[in-house]
């Protein structure tokens, strides 16, 4: 296939709640779809994660823009591309920027999937025609709040909780939570918000069967996350610190992580995801795909993702209408008692909703 055009339209989209994190809170969401185009006029969609600010990686939405307009679209405009693999060699010779990457790579395996008569996950080797799903619940404002809200999860079949979590609202909370859902299937994320003079403290989660804790530590650290493991019971997952196979594979040797969270956007497409999945794999290290508050294509993306057979632990794909009052594809994604249907229609499975989209479009730029 010959990548012909690229349509990249700039979206804003307003969240049906705020959602706090340690870093922060966001309720509006700005990104980008892309829609390339092939020589025959077939198209597939990705979509872009970074956020406004550079709190989570140090992406934002402005360098997405820079990156795709002057360093990825010249690489690939034109250029015949036989399988998404290539993608990643194509791309090599920009350094990181692996968010602004993954937003043209996954489209791009949405029109290989279309063009080959597959669905997307069968394009990347899964094996499940339905994916297990969790909560992330931010930090909220009480904790009779939090526990109504994780009450309403359960109630809806949520196959796991997350709670974020920050010094000073830890502990305590994690302990109501445990006390009034002792079997819950539970985690915290701590988004890199504690050091290892916090050792003592976090000692204390062992005593709540937490599923895990994601990256408690900093952002791009695996050696000081390795003496944190050997001091607690708690398993570690890494977030923030796995950017691609490489990080995966020295974090694994090193003891720094139990679990690892794959995030299509933060490791740069489909095609890295995959060589991680299939390491973990085969280190027997379970697998999970987070999430980055996605709208429907993104989450198609993710769906796709964790068709695959080492992703053994519910992610954090939630259903269209807990973030969104409308969401950019039809169908929308429904969850039904804790789990999502992976969809069988070729590629993402779902058609972007061209009204919607319009609706909360800023402008839009042609490639071609």
């Amino acid at each position: 296939m010959i990548i012909k055009k690229i349509n990249m339209r700039h979206m804003k989209m307003t969240m049906k709640n705020s959602f706090v994190t340690s870093f922060g809170s966001l309720q509006e969401k700005e990104f980008f779809l892309l829609e390339v185009f092939d020589e025959n006029g077939n198209t597939g969609w990705g979509e872009s994660a970074a956020f406004q600010a550079p709190w989570y990686t140090e992406e934002t939405v402005q360098t997405t823009l820079h990156m795709i307009r002057d360093f990825l679209v010249p690489l690939l405009l034109n250029k015949e591309i036989s399988h998404p693999d290539e993608v990643n060699e194509i791309f090599s010779p920009i350094r990181k920027n692996n968010m602004a990457k993954a937003a043209i790579e996954t489209a791009i395996w949405d029109l290989y999937a279309k063009r080959t008569n597959q669905t997307l996950g069968q394009a990347l080797g899964g094996n499940t025609d339905k994916i297990a799903v969790g909560i992330s619940i931010g930090i909220q404002t009480s904790t009779d709040k939090l526990l109504d809200l994780v009450h309403h999860y359960i109630e809806e079949g949520y196959k796991r909780l997350k709670v974020k979590i920050k010094p000073g609202y830890d502990i305590e909370v994690i302990q109501k939570l445990r006390e009034a859902f002792p079997n819950v299937p539970l985690m915290a994320d701590a988004n890199s918000s504690y050091t290892l003079d916090d050792i003592a403290l976090l000692k204390q989660l062992d005593d709540y069967q937490l599923m895990m804790i994601e990256q408690p530590l900093a952002s791009d650290d695996i050696v000081d996350h390795a003496k944190l493991q050997k001091q607690l019971n708690t398993p570690i997952c890494l977030d923030e610190s796995i950017l691609s196979l490489e990080d995966a594979r020295k974090a694994i040797e090193l003891g720094s992580t139990k679990v690892i969270n794959i995030k299509i956007a933060r490791v740069g497409g489909l095609t890295e995801a995959k060589k991680i999945h299939d390491y973990c794999m085969e280190k027997g290290v379970p697998v999970w795909c987070g999430g980055m508050l996605e709208a429907g294509i993104g989450r198609a993306h993710n769906i796709a993702l964790t068709s695959l057979p080492n992703f053994t632990l519910p992610g954090d794909t939630a259903g269209s209408s807990h973030y969104w009052e409308k969401d950019i594809i039809s169908p929308e994604i429904v969850v039904i008692d804790g789990f999502i249907d992976v969809p069988k229609g070729k590629g993402i499975g779902a058609d972007p909703n061209m009204k919607v989209i319009e609706r909360f479009m800023l402008d839009m730029v042609v490639f071609e």
